[in-house]
């Protein structure tokens, strides 16, 4: 019986799993945009939410708890200097999952894990016009 067990275990033991999590996390606010399976995306969205609310918390001690867990220093001051100021005034819901379908190869359900205030780059929109 799972009583009182949260979170998906995704086939993988615990320390292969935050590891993966925690790599998700950094891509996300790396890139602002990752695709990955729906399930992965649902457990990322939870970590996510907490990085999100210690960069609008914004102080040192807020920073360094983002830095345990993300590990990059880089996206942990884009995060707390740049990709907050979007949202100080959204009580929480800072990400998006979009269902994009099945994957080809194992008919895994895929979806799109994006901050909630992303916009395409115009050179990306120029590759698609062009």
């Amino acid at each position: 019986m799972r009583h009182r067990k949260a979170g998906r275990r995704l086939g993988r033991n615990s320390a292969h799993r935050d590891a993966m999590i925690r790599n998700m996390v950094t891509s996300l606010f790396e890139h602002e945009r990752i695709v990955t399976t729906t399930p992965k995306a649902k457990e990322a969205r939870k970590y996510a939410d907490k990085m999100m609310t210690l960069a609008k918390r914004g102080d040192l001690h807020a920073r360094r708890q983002a830095l345990a867990f993300m590990h990059n220093g880089s996206v942990v001051a884009k995060l707390f200097d740049s990709i907050k100021l979007n949202y100080m005034d959204r009580n929480g819901g800072y990400t998006r999952i979009i269902r994009t379908g099945n994957r080809i190869g194992d008919a895994a359900p895929m979806a799109i894990l994006e901050l909630v205030n992303y916009k395409e780059s115009d050179s990306a929109e120029a590759q698609t016009t062009a």
